[in-house]
């Protein structure tokens, strides 16, 4: 990841530090948050929405719902801070862009707001805080303009944010976020996912694959690879442990020996005795479900180096919680090297509209996009071809539109959402990483 790379990303989003949350509005312009685009270290050409020439408008933590029966007010919730800002601010990029290219639809009728929300705690650092997730969901619930939510990041705030919006209608189209219990019967644990939709109606939807996808093509890698012997890890929360659940069934569907499943201490500064413990096992890979941000999984890498379990004996593989520039920056590059991990279809792999897409990010931006950057694509277009089919501020209908979307022809190719609000899609990717950063590998299917 180059200086470049990093300066765009990182500068491009206006924070206010006396709040928590984050807002850009596009009504045929950009926000420019106290001070304007002047004080920004960055060109005005990254900020500035086509070529309108109305004056920015500041929005702060406290969304305006003023009535305008001209105007459909899209929001996405997020974290703009901490561990994930590199690949959310990317995701946003890419929304933004769907929001330049259709600042108007129903040929002019209806014309679209774009706000932003931050649901971090820039004081903890914690990259989706429930107190901010919950509030930005209670916000856009009672903004009678808001018509369609883009989010959550990651799926702890989808698991509080879906609630709320099922109660208003109101439909969330998320890029990334992938824990099969917030869709899929039997999927899930307990009442999952009927509690999550008080009014018994789906409202929830993504055009990432779930993780009960993404753990069963990881289990048939592995047995690809000519891994036998698996000892499988997890942070303990709800997306890795889901996805280390999947792995380990279909391993063992598929004869693999499962040596042992158990969850770490995610907040640990030490593995060793963890790691010697396991390496005492002999397994020829061990497999972990969880995360780079704050779940130290660049720390399980680097003490299962140190006690000796070398990378040309001793593998590690892991989901798209690891597939990452920063889990290698933690593991260090050394520790790191040869490591797997599955994921979305990196943008560079992408075909057809996804190459066309790909260059005119890179063009615009003169960055490459993070992975689930094209996802973040893909779901504000789904939505904003919904509330063109619409044609009204009207929730239930453009609800129901964006779950009606078939045979979508998008930048991930041809896909469908089925019955539960999940894309038909199944291809991931699979990676590895090579001289400190990860290197595209494979296709992996499920079908």
């Amino acid at each position: 990841m180059t200086s470049h790379r990093k300066f765009i990303h990182k500068s491009f989003f206006l924070q206010q530090s006396s709040t928590f949350v984050v807002a850009i509005c596009i009504n045929f312009s950009i926000v420019a948050c106290q001070g304007g685009v002047e004080n920004l270290p960055i060109s005005k050409s990254d900020l500035n929405v086509g070529s309108m020439s109305s004056k920015a408008t500041v929005i702060t933590s406290s969304i305006n719902d003023s009535d305008t029966s001209d105007t459909v007010k899209i929001v996405s919730s997020m974290p703009m801070t901490g561990a994930t800002m590199e690949e959310t601010q990317s995701i946003l990029l890419a929304i933004k862009q769907v929001i330049e290219e259709h600042q108007t639809v129903c040929n002019g009728k209806l014309k679209i707001k774009y706000e932003m929300l931050d649901d971090a705690d820039t004081t903890t650092r914690e990259w989706e805080d429930a107190a901010q997730v919950t509030l930005n969901a209670k916000k856009v619930a009672e903004d009678k303009q808001v018509v369609a939510f883009l989010g959550p990041y990651g799926s702890p705030a989808a698991k509080l944010t879906i609630p709320i919006l099922n109660k208003a209608n109101l439909v969330l189209v998320s890029p990334s976020s992938t824990y099969p219990g917030l869709t899929k019967p039997d999927k899930g644990e307990g009442d999952e996912p009927n509690l999550y939709y008080p009014n018994r109606k789906r409202n929830y939807a993504r055009v990432v694959p779930a993780d009960d996808v993404q753990g069963e093509n990881a289990a048939k890698w592995a047995e690809r690879l000519g891994f036998r012997r698996i000892y499988v890890l997890h942070d303990q929360g709800i997306y890795g442990k889901g996805l280390a659940r999947v792995f380990a069934a279909t391993a063992k569907k598929n004869h693999l020996d499962i040596i042992d499943s158990e969850g770490i201490d995610p907040k640990s500064i030490d593995y060793t005795v963890l790691m010697q413990k396991i390496k005492e096992k002999n397994p020829d890979l061990i497999y972990f479900g969880g995360t780079t941000q704050q779940n130290n999984a660049g720390q399980l890498v680097k003490d299962m180096r140190k006690v000796g379990m070398t990378k040309d004996r001793f593998h590690f593989m892991g989901g798209d919680g690891i597939f990452k520039q920063s889990f290698i920056d933690a593991a260090g590059p050394e520790n790191a090297e040869g490591v797997y991990a599955t994921g979305g279809i990196p943008a560079n792999r992408l075909i057809g509209k996804g190459a066309d897409w790909y260059r005119s990010y890179k063009a615009k931006y003169r960055s490459e996009p993070e992975t689930f950057a094209a996802y973040g694509y893909e779901s504000a277009m789904v939505v904003v071809k919904a509330i063109d089919r619409v044609c009204k501020r009207d929730r239930t209908a453009i609800r129901d539109a964006v779950f009606s979307t078939r045979n979508f022809e998008g930048i991930l190719g041809e896909w469908s959402f089925d019955q539960y609000g999940d894309t038909t899609l199944t291809k991931i990717s699979g990676n590895i990483v090579k001289d400190g950063r990860f290197e595209f590998q494979y296709f992996l299917d499920k079908e």
